[in-house]
């Protein structure tokens, strides 16, 4: 059996876009994706909502990737499969960041999540979906703005370029699923269904 591991934030953790909680593990796409590829793969959950590449969250403790993808892959040895989709809060305007400094941060968690497996796991760069448009206005999440969605608009060419100057393997969320309409930011069962159908065909082909 191989071991998949997927490390990202609350669209990883499955949260639901009206704040209610979290999907079942059965809508949730890391569960959809366990049911498509079958019993010959394990996969592992570490989604957290919150979750940045590198930058620290003012009020929640433990939400930087790189302190903890480390911990975290050394806990699930022999892992065959890393993928890591991070980047959406980096684009929270606290951080005033933009897609180049947001895609060396992804760059430096895929790096030690690689050094931390060793040489026989497969690492998988995934840009995350785009912010929908007006994801900062009144009614939804201050803690972004325009200039945020255009951010996240750019991550997928960075990314690619970082995937590509290290080896690793790439996939584009934006092009399988979009955001809910209620948050314009998280997914909803039919993001989660999408997502999982295109993901799981490119894990098939490309890298399992």
């Amino acid at each position: 059996m191989k071991n998949i591991l997927f490390f990202g934030d609350s669209n990883t953790y499955g949260y639901k876009p009206d704040k209610s909680g979290r999907y079942d593990y059965d809508v949730r796409w890391t569960g959809r994706i366990a049911n498509l590829l079958g019993n010959e793969y394990n996969i592992i959950e570490e989604g957290l909502c919150g979750r940045t590449t590198i930058f620290p969250d003012a009020v929640r403790d433990a939400r930087k990737g790189i302190d903890l993808i480390g911990v975290v892959v050394e806990s699930h040895k022999p892992v065959d499969v890393i993928a890591i989709m991070l980047g959406t809060n980096d684009c929270k305007t606290e951080f005033h960041a933009d897609a180049k400094t947001i895609a060396k941060g992804m760059e430096a968690v895929a790096r030690k999540a690689n050094k931390t497996a060793g040489e026989h796991a497969k690492i998988v760069i995934i840009s995350p979906i785009h912010l929908g448009k007006g994801v900062g206005e009144e009614g939804f999440d201050p803690e972004f703005n325009e200039s945020s969605e255009n951010v996240s608009r750019q991550l997928a060419w960075e990314y690619e370029k970082i995937a590509n100057e290290n080896g690793f393997y790439y996939f584009d969320a934006a092009g399988a699923a979009e955001p809910s309409e209620v948050d314009r930011q998280h997914l909803d069962e039919k993001g989660h269904k999408m997502f999982a159908e295109k993901y799981s065909e490119f894990l098939l082909t490309e890298v399992l």
